[in-house]
């Protein structure tokens, strides 16, 4: 298939593709004279960083472990892991963010209830 109909099925851009080819994320894309000719497994591996990107990997993050026509995987599998941890990280940061607003917002609504209480 042409760069057109990959890009569409896979739901990207063309540009995309050929940036995803020049960092060398597809493997050799093989070439009908002028034009790419990309196979189903080009096509299942930039759906693969379509959702890797789409759950916050950078390009950079997958270069060492999707690069060149083998897929790491055992690499891949520890990247998530290491995201996994990051995640966990970030959601106990945010909650304890959570209960600071929380007891601040408590601290307002106790203001407006003395202000409300002198006022009267």
């Amino acid at each position: 298939m042409y760069i057109g109909e990959i890009a569409r099925l896979a739901g990207t851009s063309p540009k995309a593709l050929r940036h995803y080819e020049a960092l060398g994320l597809l493997g050799d894309v093989r070439r009908s004279g002028a034009y790419r000719v990309y196979t189903q497994q080009d096509l299942a591996q930039v759906k693969l960083i379509r959702q890797a990107q789409a759950l916050g990997f950078r390009l950079a993050e997958l270069l060492p472990v999707l690069a060149g026509d083998d897929t790491d995987w055992a690499a891949l599998s520890r990247h998530i892991a290491a995201k996994r941890a990051q995640v966990q990280q970030d959601i106990a940061r945010l909650r304890q963010l959570d209960a600071q607003l929380g007891e601040i917002d408590e601290e307002i609504h106790g203001c407006l209830a003395r202000q409300r209480l002198q006022a009267a």
